[in-house]
């Protein structure tokens, strides 16, 4: 999922070589910070969206089941009857809604995955966002203290080569290094459903069926 990777960018993210590397070190905090917030309120969005997904498909679910058991007990009710015709159908109807079922339950096992993986996602980019935002002044004030001691060590050692990488190393030496906290990475499921039943198997199920509720009902 595309929204899923570019939360892990941002989780990957160290402020502290961003700092090293921008120009502009406050602008880039700010700007990081701003992704951060937009991100989490899309993370925010698809996992509600993802939530009422998850609703609809359990009630889908359970709507093939009651169908299936539904036409189980016409079944039932037609070898009462003797109408073998009208229970041959009914067992076959029924057997396409278990079908069904097992769909919906592969598909609701699926958006259970999905719908953690996003839950994973929002908790630790909130807790990216939340460090971000607590060590943004401090990282900013610091580069800014190691780039006047740079300077300052520049003009003192007349800025030749050797001076000027010895400045930039105690530059580097006064930004603390952040931990970067982990990757969040969707490794969703997505596996098909195989076709459960060829049509010859099908049609000795339905037979089997009709023969025990014949048996059941003698």
């Amino acid at each position: 999922m595309a929204l899923l990777e570019r939360v892990g960018t941002l989780l990957r993210a160290n402020l502290n070589d961003l700092i090293d590397r921008a120009e502009d070190p406050e602008k880039m905090v700010k700007q990081v910070i701003l992704d951060m917030e937009n991100q989490l309120m899309q993370v925010k969005t698809q996992v509600a969206i993802s939530i009422a997904d998850l609703h609809l498909l359990e009630k889908k679910r359970e709507e093939a089941e009651r169908e299936r058991e539904a036409f189980l007990k016409t079944a039932g009710l037609a070898v009462e009857k003797q109408k073998d015709d009208v229970a041959r159908q009914a067992l076959e109807r029924s057997l396409d809604a278990k079908k069904r079922v097992e769909g919906f339950d592969q598909q609701v096992a699926d958006q259970k995955v999905q719908v953690d993986n996003l839950k994973a996602a929002l908790q630790k980019l909130n807790g990216k966002l939340a460090d971000a935002r607590a060590k943004s002044d401090v990282l900013i004030a610091q580069h800014h203290r190691a780039r006047a001691a740079g300077k300052a060590a520049e003009a003192h050692m007349n800025v030749d080569a050797n001076a000027t990488s010895s400045a930039w190393n105690r530059m580097k030496h006064k930004v603390n290094r952040a931990e970067a906290i982990g990757k969040a990475r969707a490794d969703l499921l997505n596996d098909d459903v195989e076709t459960q039943f060829a049509a010859l198997e099908k049609q000795d199920e339905v037979e089997r069926l009709l023969a025990a509720l014949k048996r059941e009902k003698a």
